[in-house]
């Protein structure tokens, strides 16, 4: 494994618990009634497919925190293979689940990334650009 690819079980991590946290709200909103295993069954599907990102992006040496490209890897397999996944098993795919998953897991997961970076004092491109200009003297 590269160094770019260290550290890959906290973000694995941190992108399970937004799947987690939106099967639950999920569940809570449309089936609270239903067994805690409905949870379960709801996040499967998109759980799956963000290993399977993970382990697309380690196989690649990259490191799987980032905001960009990694982030949007992240993102974009888990919703088109999670929604993929669902329709195999069985489950529906209404438009509103289609907008609310979408929504809800680019916010979470591309969210924590945001956070992670500012934390860690990275600068985005934006700053990057303007900082590396020559500015003239005054």
């Amino acid at each position: 494994m590269s160094i770019r690819a260290a550290g890959w079980g906290l973000p694995l991590l941190a992108d399970l618990v937004c799947v987690l946290a939106f099967a639950t709200g999920g569940k809570n909103t449309h089936e609270a009634g239903d067994s805690g295993w409905t949870v379960l069954v709801i996040a499967w599907p998109f759980a799956l497919a963000a290993v399977l990102a993970h382990l697309l992006l380690l196989a690649r040496g990259r490191a799987t925190r980032g905001l960009w490209p990694a982030g949007a890897v992240v993102v974009a397999t888990t919703y088109v293979l999670g929604m993929a996944l669902r329709v195999v098993a069985g489950r529906g795919v209404a438009v509103g689940f289609l907008i609310v998953a979408a929504l809800f897991l680019s916010a979470t997961m591309l969210g924590w990334r945001m956070i992670a970076g500012r934390v860690r004092g990275d600068r985005s491109a934006h700053e990057r650009v303007h900082s590396a200009r020559v500015r003239p003297p005054r």
